[in-house]
């Protein structure tokens, strides 16, 4: 008898168990929310937030592995801050073909294009259609919602070499600042120390500086 109560007990706490988390088990979490909260807030260099969960391409672009073989690709707050307040955005459509270093992204700004490399290769599985309709995205958050396209990428290993060591992430950053400081002396007092935040748009208060030279500098693509 005693064991017919205790099968009963746990039928019953079977059941009650699976009416209980039936409706949790039914809730998804849409593709886009989960874009966008992958990237926590973290690490500032010289003034730019650089998270340590992406991996960066010399180029200023970011990559986050979303699992095997496929990851994400966006603009650094470097690159974000250096384009500033852009009027469009290109992005190579979904099922083309890009090669690490190809140029995959334009930037227009004042009747002037510039253009940043692909960090990674591979076939473009989606571009987000919310930074193309809000390129301000790009510089509001940079590793979220301003995020550019989805890469399926065969061959992580090999393009992965090409990407900038975690452990020089930092050194490689404040190189960047410095060079911009050279190339721009006016931007030094821009640029906040660790711990605070690079002006929105940089070159926005430099009207002699030559945008297209400067962005293509850094984006690999002067």
């Amino acid at each position: 008898m005693a064991v017919v109560l205790v099968l009963a007990f746990f039928v019953a706490f079977i059941v009650l168990d699976y009416f209980l988390n039936r409706k949790k088990a039914l809730v998804t979490v849409p593709a886009s929310a989960q874009k966008t909260a992958a990237v926590p807030r973290g690490d500032y260099v010289d003034g730019f937030l650089t998270p340590e969960n992406v991996s960066y391409h010399p180029g200023h672009s970011w990559v986050l592995r979303e699992r095997k073989n496929l990851v994400r690709v966006g603009t650094d707050e470097f690159a974000a801050a250096l384009v500033g307040k852009i009027e469009k955005l290109e992005l190579p459509k979904a099922g083309q073909w890009v090669r690490q270093g190809q140029r995959v992204a334009s930037f227009y700004r004042d009747g002037q294009k510039t253009e940043m490399v692909s960090p990674t290769e591979g076939e473009v599985m989606e571009v987000n259609p919310e930074v193309v309709g809000d390129p301000s995205l790009m510089r509001r958050d940079p590793y979220g919602k301003g995020w550019l396209m989805t890469v399926h990428v065969p061959d992580e290993e090999n393009t992965g070499r090409n990407l900038v060591p975690r452990r020089l992430v930092r050194e490689w950053m404040r190189e960047s600042v410095e060079r911009l400081y050279a190339l721009q002396p006016a931007l030094a007092g821009s640029v906040a120390a660790d711990g605070g935040q690079a002006a929105e748009d940089l070159l926005a208060a430099l009207p002699d500086a030559n945008w297209k030279e400067v962005t293509g500098e850094f984006f690999l693509t002067a």
